[in-house]
């Protein structure tokens, strides 16, 4: 999944750290192919698989432990027990892979940048010991992780939560069947647009401290300084790659864990018994 939409997310992180005049999201990718090639669009992908390996498995993977062990099963569908679920879920998620995140937006975002202030990272593992061992070890690896983590519970919240909603709409409401595939695909395609509104501000800012140079300013001196030179609008920029990115990026994992539920892949032996 993150090598079909990396591209997209490439192009999502430089339109969220690129200067004014903001460019289109035509113009980044033109810029990109003209400029780096094809090559160019996959800039940082070990990051971004690393990224995946690490966030979206611990938040995927809290998130249904907590309603396997946690949730009464009358109360699957109940979001007051979902909700708080899928928030600690987030949380977990984005301390656990803020340090990929840091390299995968640093890697993302290094060749647009001027060649003396370039990172030059090989790749992730590359990025990690140059980090630690050169530009402030833990503490340059957690960069960001309060904002990440805000994000974490955000994406979470939003993406878990509205797509058990919209599944549990379909079915009751729309009379959906839910094993279909049409169902997933409905459900997860509504949780990616209210996931990609409510986390684009969260993404703005925790992109920009991540890249920025000066890793001393907080969240909300970055925040007041953007808000001053360009306007609330800034929280939303790159939107358009991140819901075109994140809506078949849903689809695919809401779909896999579908999938993976359906044939009792990764279930514990007593779980499989009651499925």
């Amino acid at each position: 999944m993150s090598i079909v939409t990396h591209p997209l997310d490439l192009a999502k992180v430089r339109l969220q750290a690129a200067p004014l005049p903001k460019p289109t999201i035509g113009k980044m990718i033109t810029g990109i192919l003209k400029n780096e090639g094809v090559v160019g669009l996959y800039s940082g992908l070990s990051a971004a698989l690393l990224r995946q390996c690490t966030y979206t498995t611990a938040r995927f993977g809290a998130y249904d432990l907590i309603k396997q062990k946690l949730i009464p099963k009358d109360q699957l569908t109940n979001m007051v027990y979902l909700l708080p679920s899928s928030m600690v879920s987030g949380a977990i998620g984005g301390f656990v892979g803020n340090f990929a995140d840091v390299l995968n937006i640093r890697m993302q975002n290094d060749s647009a940048l001027e060649a003396s202030q370039r990172r030059n990272y090989k790749n992730a593992l590359d990025g990690v010991y140059k980090i630690y061992r050169y530009e402030g070890g833990i503490k340059t690896l957690l960069t960001g992780w309060k904002p990440n983590m805000v994000r974490g519970v955000l994406m979470t919240a939003s993406q878990v939560v509205t797509y058990d909603v919209f599944k549990n709409y379909l079915v009751i409401q729309l009379q959906f069947d839910p094993t279909k595939n049409t169902t997933h695909f409905s459900a997860s395609l509504l949780a990616g647009l209210v996931a990609t509104t409510i986390c684009s501000p969260a993404d703005v800012i925790k992109t920009r401290i991540m890249n920025a140079k000066d890793e001393h300013r907080s969240a909300m001196q970055i925040l007041r300084t953007a808000v001053k030179n360009e306007g609330p609008s800034f929280m939303f920029r790159g939107w358009l790659p991140s819901f075109t990115r994140l809506g078949p990026f849903t689809m695919l994992i809401f779909f896999a864990i579908e999938q993976l539920k359906k044939h009792k892949v990764g279930m514990p032996k007593e779980l499989k018994d009651k499925v």
